[in-house]
């Protein structure tokens, strides 16, 4: 049984939730292979083979994944899929929730999302109802596609040295395109991410009054939601 983890980067650095998700799946057990798709991602190659488990890590280094649009990214999975993985893990962030249900019409296989735990190799919880109750669900799909939630697993530690490989990159089905990107920096932790989280709704009363919630979250190093 081997084991397909989408790595999510920067293509500097390795984000902290692909952490949460080879911790995922070394609750499923079987040999783990962190795919990493990008433009000079080396360095995070050289990342995600440190993390504990991981007996392999994939790099697709090519320009049209620099920007990880999702309809590339989801192509690239389906080829590499049909080396023999019996699972697909991604994190349940932005990116992977993105991508990963693309790749499982790709397969056409049901994707899980936003699993809390691992049962076994085919069997999940996840929340249903707006988290108001937990439900296990198993998979007779050949290949489990998964979304982790990051919080519900420790994040793995890095003290590995597996080997790197260089795969080819796959054809663009030029779906779509980078057109720009706005970036706002903030020393607060992402909200996928982050121990602490702070929100605010009808409480608040006026949109004016939400720099009180900003303050506190800098105060408690937390994430405003």
């Amino acid at each position: 049984m081997s084991i397909l983890v989408l790595a999510e980067h920067d293509n500097a650095r390795l984000k902290s939730a692909t952490l949460n998700a080879v911790a995922a799946a070394e609750k499923i057990g079987g040999d783990i292979h962190v795919l990493v798709a990008g433009k000079g991602a080396q360095a995070a190659a050289d990342a995600a083979a440190k993390l504990t488990g991981v007996a392999k890590v994939l790099l697709a280094d090519d320009a049209g994944y620099e920007h990880q649009l999702p309809e590339a990214m989801a192509a690239l999975i389906a080829e590499t899929v049909k080396n023999g993985y019996s699972h697909v893990l991604a994190p349940a962030t932005s990116a992977g929730k993105n991508v990963l249900p693309r790749a499982a019409a790709l397969l056409d296989m049901q994707p899980i999302s936003d699993i809390l735990s691992v049962e076994s190799a085919d069997t999940f919880t996840r929340p249903i109802y707006a988290g108001n109750a937990i439900a296990t669900v198993q998979s007779a799909d050949a290949v489990k596609v998964v979304t982790v939630r990051t919080t519900a697993f420790e994040a793995t530690a890095a003290t590995n040295s597996a080997p790197v490989e260089s795969i080819a990159a796959v054809a663009d089905p030029a779906l779509s395109s980078f057109v720009s990107a706005e970036l706002t920096k903030s020393e607060r932790p992402e909200l996928t991410s982050a121990r602490i989280v702070i929100s605010g709704g009808r409480g608040m009363q006026s949109g004016d009054n939400f720099p009180m919630l900003e303050a506190l979250a800098d105060k408690l190093g937390a994430a405003v939601g």
